[in-house]
């Protein structure tokens, strides 16, 4: 994995068949010292701030950055951290939940479009139209006819976003079975985390199986190079935000947003 430049080593290529049992969770096997993965990740957050500025002001880029994973997997705590500091103005947060009535009366990816950012815009997903692909097809909530046909409604949709220039980035925060339950328990353990847990947490635990078939297949046929999945190692928040930074990062770096040049002199103008 060394050989590959850090931003990327947690892309999935185009066609590979995924298999989360194959991929790890550990992010402290692949960096070993904590202390220097927060100092580089408090550098990116840095830098991060400063490219976002430029996004807003150049208003001409968008990018949008979809988080999923199974409960507990920690999509808050990386809007938390990663964003900490950024200016408010150019991020948008959509957290997708169960569909209003109002929603269900349209197409599934109706919500969705509604959300996609405008010009000099961050989006964050915290959830997604994936979720009509996972939560759907375990609970069974339509035959199977119809949420299969969503992997190419979904791949047509984030082309279209693509070529309509919109930058996407999808990230999988791939957590072990182990520590989803050491989080749970902490929500039951703190008194301060306790409105985090629902009774719905455990049944969905006891779903796990059909949940990584689900994702499997998720990610599996909706990676493409215009909308391309990272599983990111997720046990060690500090690693998963380290390697989320990394590549919004390089990512707005290939952007390049930058200022707007001024039309004015400004030199001849005075504030009295």
């Amino acid at each position: 994995m060394r050989d590959i430049p850090k931003p990327y080593e947690h892309r999935l290529q185009p066609g590979q068949v995924v298999n989360l049992d194959q991929i790890t969770t550990r992010g402290k096997d692949l960096h070993p010292d904590r202390s220097e993965a927060e100092a580089e990740f408090k550098a990116l957050r840095k830098e991060l701030r400063e490219w976002q500025y430029k996004l807003y002001a150049e208003d001409k880029q968008k990018l949008l950055i979809v988080l999923q994973a199974m409960d507990a997997g920690g999509k808050d705590s990386t809007i938390r951290r990663v964003f900490q500091g950024v200016n408010p103005q150019g991020v948008q947060i959509t957290s997708f939940k169960v569909p209003s009535s109002k929603e269900r009366a349209h197409d599934f990816l109706w919500r969705i479009h509604n959300a996609v950012p405008g010009k000099g815009m961050i989006g964050v997903f915290n959830r997604s139209h994936y979720e009509d692909v996972l939560v759907v097809r375990v609970d069974e909530l339509v035959p199977t006819a119809v949420w299969q046909a969503r992997y190419e409604l979904i791949n047509d949709f984030e082309k279209m976003l693509a070529q309509t220039g919109t930058r996407i980035l999808k990230f999988c925060l791939h957590i072990s079975l182990g520590e989803q339950k050491e989080r749970l328990q902490a929500r039951l353990d703190d008194p301060t985390k306790n409105w985090k847990f629902e009774l719905g947490d455990l049944e969905k635990r006891q779903q796990w199986p059909q949940y990584r078939a689900a994702y499997n297949d998720a990610l599996t046929y909706c990676n493409t190079p215009n909308a391309p999945w990272y599983v990111i190692p997720a046990d060690q928040k500090w690693y998963r935000n380290l390697a989320i930074s990394r590549i919004l990062v390089q990512t707005l770096r290939d952007m390049n947003p930058q200022t707007p040049p001024v039309s004015l002199d400004l030199s001849q103008i005075t504030i009295e």
